[in-house]
């Protein structure tokens, strides 16, 4: 139960991470991608930049910002690696982003968070 419930809230996070980067025009152009390496939540893109994207939703933000370690961003990068080819054009600039969703908060979104 505490399972689905979770579940459950991971997916209303990247709904909401999702049209705020809408709002900020950014297209997504995926959700939940998985690979044989790892999973990307978003893959959004705006001009020549394709990010992927990992969301993390916690009850405050510093909960939020301790979800996010180097092994579960080295996991992003390698599914981001992955997949670039299906997403990203020639010339294009690839980054992985992070976004924070706290209740009663608009979504923190960090770009470039890897550079591995």
């Amino acid at each position: 139960m505490k399972r689905q419930r979770a579940e459950r809230g991971g997916r209303r996070a990247e709904a909401l991470a999702a049209l705020f980067l809408q709002l900020k025009g950014w297209s997504i152009l995926a959700r939940r991608v998985r690979t044989p390496v790892g999973e990307v939540d978003l893959v959004a893109r705006r001009g020549r930049i394709v990010a992927f994207v990992e969301v993390k939703a916690r009850a405050n933000a510093g909960e939020a910002a301790l979800a996010l370690d180097e092994y579960r961003l080295k996991r992003v990068a390698a599914a981001a690696g992955a997949l670039a080819a299906r997403f990203a054009r020639t010339g294009d600039d690839i980054r992985i982003d992070a976004m924070f969703v706290v209740p009663w908060r608009l979504p923190r979104h960090l770009p470039n968070v890897w550079r591995g």
